[in-house]
């Protein structure tokens, strides 16, 4: 389940140039074990916790303890005193593997009515929003989990921890609450119709398990979520949840003892109900030829995906299995991509693991334009993919994806809430210390390694993709198991590496942070210094740089635009793959971009690596070699995006709004092209002009630079001197002013065939700053409406009540330097209920500016963004994200401590006048894009199907 308003970023900025992330739309998925692990002998004195009667100490890894409770559930507790916030993760063994028959996607509908409530808790989003808490639930194949991260305090520990507690064995699972979910689920699923990669990659599992419900999709069959009768959901809870097939996890700042004691106090009384839970014994047998999928629907681009079997998750080879799909899929060093796209058959291309306890499954994807032959990139792909068999990788390569997996492993280490997560996958594959284990065997891996799971798994007869053909002889691949004893017998007494160095405990109150922060100035380059012992000695580092002014970027924004985007792919010095292998080296996570109007770098690392990191930023800014290949892959690629873009809702939409209120003409650096303009612009940009861009305007003349964590602050200080202090931009900087405008209101529906999911925006300018007496009154007054992303009005009618949409919400931009800012909301919906949706916006407005909102209203938007406030600074990116913005603006964080004050001090009066001065439903602009052509009647209650 994912909450809040989906809001399209830089809405009046040029396009920025982006690739196709396909990679990203195939979530890797967990599976449960049905049964607990052997627990080993492990003395609970030699932690000084005093443990509860009935919770037993298992084991204990790299600061991660293990306990079990008699009832059966398992408690994993990975304490980190520098953080100022907690994670609580319930886990259940559960998920769409375990559906039967008519009812798909009931663990996911399940886990949207457990938001609904209990008798002692009725209203979980306000609880959440209250506390200032980031929360989700999410659901996969074999588990479902449910998690809230909120500032460390033990009221919040023991509100969560009885929550969950709670919530197990007595949600109310309501007919009338189905009934309103059921569509917003619905709309989930049609949201994910609109991705052609989701649902190609679907229809390929679907093919591929012809038995094991790992075939069947997560979000279930449309008819399943329609009619599941409301007492089969409620036997699916009362048999998955329970003590004894739930694992929770808590990670962060916590007192390990309080923590027990807490767990114990709400948690042991739960009684493991008597009856077994269900075993399934469903095995996929191995694949015994080549097979073939073809989607057919409207779209602007092509796709050729190959699918493989491989072990499950737990299994030895998997770990080679990972290796050698890095080796193939990655970008720039994969060979996927130095045979495809820089042999000019497609686009992009990736690489994607689904590990999965019983069997994981691999993707590999090539994204081609609609002109471009299908047939060859499909035969490439598949050819590239075997041909590691033949053609086995190189050592060099094995060590390039071996550092890769092993720098995000020691990322993720390094933080709890990643931890928390992670741990929450391995449970689902079958232990916990699976994760460890898995790191070790990355460790291990050699180059035989790698070609032997080539030679076992890439194989023709293993796959499914777009060709069939026959074969004499069956080649088959079959998929070892790996039972529960066998697993258990892998992690019994495993010891792993030493747990990370902590670092200090760090108050993240504004005051606390100007104490610690040291600003000063290289030219006009300015310097926020926050030095501070961090887990795992961490980094953050963010670089700005302005450019330009609106005479001189005048008909040059194409060509600054495709400058930022080619600084990766290369410097005088290196290529870009050595540039990915250097970031690699130093751990450095994080990228240079920009647009023609500023450029940036944002990177996470360690201390040690901080200088050398430093040193190759500034090649990547200062040094760009521009080689011509690379552009031109940049441009093809660039030119498919812009073509996916025509038939999406989202897409179309955000580009109709930002043209009908953009006020500047053609070439102007803010102008919004259509997508015909946009492609005919990039077909036209030339090496030369953007290498013109680049001479003419980069520079450090203009610029913030600010790092937060484990550094020497004199030693960054010094070298930030070195690298930028000579560094000056031949065209200087003049920030670009912004205008009030009033635009004509419209109301505009744009077709866009065959996409399942509509987008309605509306967008009203406002004339305001921040320095505004209201300015405070207007945030809490916008966070009540449309901005919180759990608990707020257009959430609670569009979501909650009328069940017409799954995504909803919307947020106010205020100027700080120029009196221009707007309320831009959005929801996705399915195009046949735009009438209701629309209707039901516009009475949720209206009632607000007639009414206005509730003292309860006011305290839980208040306390919400208050809380949502530390929570943010508590994290070392968002906190130094927070200081470099503020920095441009020549502010610290005095003016954050002043804001909250004011925000503090306000009264229902204050809220309700702010909304009624600046929202006004009669300057709404409204645009909407979807199927409204082809959209089905929403059925009524007398044709709905009878449970």
């Amino acid at each position: 389940m994912r909450l809040g308003a989906r809001l399209k970023a830089g809405l009046f900025a040029v396009l920025p140039l982006l690739t196709l992330g396909l990679g990203a739309s195939i979530v890797a998925a967990q599976t449960p074990a049905q049964t607990a692990p052997a627990k080993s002998e492990v003395a609970a004195q030699t932690t000084g916790i005093k443990l509860p009667s009935g919770i037993e100490r298992v084991t204990a890894v790299e600061g991660i303890t293990e306990y079990h409770l008699n009832n059966g559930l398992r408690v994993l507790l990975f304490p980190d005193q520098t953080k100022q916030v907690v994670t609580v993760n319930i886990t259940y063994l559960v998920g769409s593997r375990h559906e039967s028959y008519g009812e798909t996607g009931m663990a996911h509908l399940l886990e949207h009515l457990m938001f609904k409530g209990t008798p002692k808790h009725r209203n979980i989003w306000k609880e959440y929003n209250d506390r200032g808490a980031v929360m989700n639930g999410t659901t996969h194949y074999d588990r479902t989990n449910y998690y809230g991260v909120f500032s460390a305090t033990d009221a919040n520990l023991e509100w969560a921890l009885e929550l969950e507690a709670d919530r197990m064995l007595n949600s109310f699972i309501a007919r009338k609450d189905l009934d309103s979910e059921m569509t917003v689920v619905r709309n989930e699923l049609e949201a994910k119709e609109n991705s052609p990669a989701a649902v190609l990659s679907e229809r390929m599992m679907a093919t591929a398990f012809e038995w094991h419900n790992y075939g069947k999709a997560v979000l279930g069959a449309r008819a399943d979520i329609e009619n599941v009768p409301i007492e089969r959901l409620q036997a699916f809870y009362r048999t998955f949840y329970r003590p004894d097939n739930a694992v929770l996890i808590i990670s962060g700042k916590v007192d390990e003892q309080k923590a027990i004691d807490l767990v114990h106090k709400y948690f042991s009384p739960l009684v493991r109900p008597e009856t077994p839970l269900p075993h399934y014994y469903t095995a996929e047998p191995a694949q015994d030829g080549e097979r073939l999928v073809t989607v057919r629907r409207v779209g602007d681009y092509q796709l050729a995906m190959a699918g493989y079997h491989a072990p499950p998750a737990s299994h030895p080879d998997f770990a080679a299995v990972s290796l050698a799909v890095s080796i193939l899929g990655h970008t720039p060093s994969g060979r996927l991509h130095k045979s495809l796209v820089e042999g000019k058959k497609a686009s992009s291309t990736s690489g994607t693991v689904l590990p999965l306890k019983e069997g994981s499954y691999l993707f590999f994807t090539a994204v081609l334009r609609k002109d471009d032959s299908l047939a060859d990139a499909r035969d490439a792909l598949e050819k590239a993919v075997e041909g590691l068999i033949a053609d086995p990788p190189s050592q060099e390569e094995v060590e390039r994806a071996r550092i890769r997996y092993l720098n995000a492993f020691e990322a993720n280490l390094r933080e709890p809430r990643r931890v928390n997560d992670e741990l929450s996958e391995w449970m689902g594959r079958g232990d916990w210390r699976l994760l460890l284990l898995y790191r070790d065997r990355i460790r291990k891996v050699s180059v035989e390694d790698v070609k032997r799971v080539a030679a076992a798994y890439l194989k023709p007869s293993n796959r499914t993709s777009g060709l069939y053909v026959p074969t004499e002889k069956a080649d088959r691949a079959p998929i070892p198991e790996v039972s529960d004893a066998e697993i258990a017998a892998m992690v019994k007494d495993y010891k792993g590496d030493a747990a990370a160095a902590a670092g200090e405990a760090f108050d993240p109150s504004p005051a606390n942070v100007e104490a610690r922060t040291a600003r000063s100035k290289i030219g006009n380059l300015q310097l926020s210094l926050l030095p501070k012992k961090t887990r795992g000695s961490s980094v953050m580092l963010r670089l700005s740089l302005q450019m330009g002014d609106e005479t001189s970027l005048m008909n040059r924004g194409v060509a600054g635009d495709v400058a930022a985007a080619m600084l990766m792919r290369g410097t005088v010095k290196r290529t870009r793959e050595q540039i990915r292998d250097e970031l690699d080296k130093l751990k450095a996570y994080g990228s240079v971009s920009g647009s023609a109007t500023g450029v940036g770098a944002s990177f996470e690392t360690t201390r040690e690596n901080l200088p050398a990191l430093m040193r190759l930023i500034a090649e990547i800014l200062r040094e760009p070699g521009f080689p011509a290949s690379e552009f031109d892959q940049l441009i093809q690629q660039t030119l498919t995006n812009v073509e996916s873009q025509r038939s999406e809702p989202n897409s179309v939409a955000f580009n109709a709004l930002s043209r009908h209120v953009n006020i500047h003409p053609k070439g102007d650096v803010r102008y919004v092209g259509t997508f015909d303009e946009q492609i005919a612009d990039y077909k036209a940009v030339t090496l030369d002009q953007v290498k013109a861009f680049h001479r003419d305007f980069y520079g450090a003349s203009s610029g913030q630079l600010t790092i937060v964590g484990d550094f020497d602050a004199a030693e960054m200080a010094a070298l930030a001197k070195e690298l930028f202090g000579d560094w000056k931009s031949r065209t200087a900087y003049v920030r670009i002013a912004s205008q009030y405008r009033d635009f004509a209101v419209i109301n505009k529906a744009l077709e866009t065939p065959d996409k399942a999911n509509a987008l309605f925006l509306a967008y009203q300018p406002l004339k305001v700053r921040d320095d505004d007496p209201d300015f405070p009154a207007l945030l809490i007054a916008s966070n009540a409406l449309a901005g919180d992303a759990y608990k707020n009005r257009l959430v609670d009618r569009l979501r909650q009540k009328d069940g017409v949409s799954y995504s909803a919400g919307g947020v106010v931009t205020v100027g700080a330097l120029d009196p221009v800012g707007s309320f831009l909301a959005s929801a996705s919906y399915a195009p046949q209920n735009a009438v209701r949706l629309e209707a039901a916006f516009r009475e949720e407005i209206a009632r607000a500016l007639k009414d206005g909102f509730t003292e309860d209203e006011l305290e839980g938007s208040r306390k919400g963004w208050l809380q949502a406030r530390t929570v943010t600074r508590s994290q070392d990116g968002s906190l130094a994200t927070r200081i470099h913005g503020l920095a441009y603006f020549e502010r610290t964080l005095k003016w954050d401590a002043a804001l909250e004050e004011r925000v503090q001090a306000l009264t229902l009066a204050d809220v309700n006048r702010a909304i009624q001065r600046f929202i006004d439903l009669d300057k709404m602009i409204i645009v909407k894009a979807g199927d409204f052509a082809n959209a089905k009647r929403e059925p009524t209650a007398a044709a709905a199907p009878k449970q």
